[in-house]
């Protein structure tokens, strides 16, 4: 079925201090560097404000066989809180007493219907600390170190319920919800560095490498089950009688080099270009020592990371832009961006396409601008999984469904500056 949701988010975006020594007068035709620049502020590079919804009605799968399977697999898992039988059976989700009997209590030949709400907040702000160099006014150097901090959190609550019509339905089942919440909050490092060569007064040529981003995070899950069955209300949750999850790990992110020309057209403006490669399968976690189960975490970490490269390849992202000069003070800007499909699989949609457009206004001391960027992309996601067919006995294996997501993102941005 087809759902909308939006919502509209204020928030800084940038800030920053630039500090720049240049000599004058014959002091800078003399000296071979003819400028350096310190800087230092904080960018938002990542903006997780997203808010969605989707549902649809399904004779043939429920999530409720992820926790008919869980309490086939072992006796012990029923009494177990960390496993989803547990969760199932005291939630009165589950019908049966021992393993290999246990059944959904779910009526799905009638139909049933299933709904997921996301609601997701956070960003990633950047802390930067910037040197930068002109040798001879040919050359152009510059470094950043980088101290990225993360808080992302995300609210998920699936839904199913009895589809009107549904009458083979001997435990009177009305629903379950299955709340899951998510908080990951961390910083990281990494280190940027690049150049800018001038071929000729019109022309200039720029290379730079990204680093990857090695972050240390902390995540907290809480989850819960609640149901209606059989003329009750049930609810296994978090604080009750779950315990939260909590995991310390380290996330390392892909490497990125970006190749870049700009035109420079006299008096009329710029047209400039940037080609950025990203290796998505040399992204990686690191687990601490310890066991999870019969696992350790060492050994789950190489599986993921495992799954990362066979599941992730290269991207190319393209970002073209221009800016006209309409007046002495006035600036016209458009550009387009286009982000590269990470998946080596074609059938998962990822690509995303950035169209922008601004004004600036420039003095000798003052500056102000205002741009509008419109991005859209879609996703395609699964509302549960872990489900075993082999420990199933009430259903035939099914598809667990898939749902696609198309996002469209509007940003507007407005900029002071004073050169002081």
């Amino acid at each position: 079925n087809n759902d909308n949701a939006a919502n509209v988010r204020l928030g800084i975006s940038n800030f920053g201090v630039v500090f720049t020594d240049a000599p004058k007068g014959k002091r800078y035709e003399r000296r071979d560097w003819k400028a350096v620049s310190f800087a230092m502020g904080m960018n938002r590079v990542a903006d997780f404000n997203h808010d969605y919804t989707y549902n649809g009605n399904n004779k043939t799968g429920s999530a409720s066989l992820a926790f008919e399977s869980s309490a086939n697999q072992d006796s012990n898992n029923v009494n177990d809180p960390s496993t989803l039988a547990y969760m199932g059976y005291y939630s009165g989700l589950l019908n049966g007493y021992l393993p290999g009997s246990y059944t959904t209590r779910v009526p799905l030949a009638g139909g049933i219907n299933q709904l997921n709400s996301v609601k997701e907040r956070g960003s990633i702000n950047e802390y930067v600390f910037s040197l930068g160099g002109n040798y001879k006014e040919k050359l152009m150097l510059g470094a950043t170190l980088g101290i990225p901090s993360i808080k992302y959190s995300r609210v998920s609550d699936y839904t199913e319920s009895l589809l009107p019509g549904n009458t083979n339905n001997p435990y009177h089942f009305q629903s379950l919800t299955y709340n899951n919440n998510l908080t990951i909050t961390g910083t990281g490092v990494n280190l940027k560095v690049g150049a800018i060569y001038k071929v000729a007064d019109y022309f200039r040529v720029g290379l730079a490498i990204h680093s990857p981003t090695i972050y240390n995070l902390h995540d907290v899950t809480d989850y819960g089950l609640s149901t209606a069955v059989e003329g009750a209300l049930h609810n296994v949750s978090t604080g009750n009688d779950l315990s939260q999850i909590v995991f310390d790990y380290q996330f390392v992110t892909p490497i990125r080099s970006v190749a870049s020309a700009t035109f420079i057209l006299k008096k009329f403006g710029f047209i400039t270009a940037d080609y950025e490669y990203v290796s998505y399968s040399t992204m990686r976690f690191i687990y601490p020592d310890g066991m999870d189960g019969m696992y350790s975490y060492a050994y789950e970490a190489k599986q993921i990371n495992n799954a990362i490269k066979d599941m992730y390849h290269g991207a190319s992202n393209l970002r073209i832009g221009a800016e006209a000069k309409i007046t002495r003070y006035f600036m016209l800007r458009g550009g387009f961006g286009y982000y590269g499909n990470p998946y080596k699989t074609p059938y998962v949609p990822s690509e995303r396409i950035d169209i922008s457009g601004g004004v600036g206004y420039r003095k000798a001391d003052f500056f102000a601008d205002f741009a509008f960027v419109n991005s859209h992309y879609q996703f395609a996601e699964q509302p549960y999984n872990n489900i075993d067919y082999t420990y199933v006995t009430s259903a035939k294996a099914t598809a667990v469904p898939v749902a696609t997501i198309k996002q469209m993102v509007n940003n507007v941005a407005f900029t002071v500056g004073v050169k002081f």
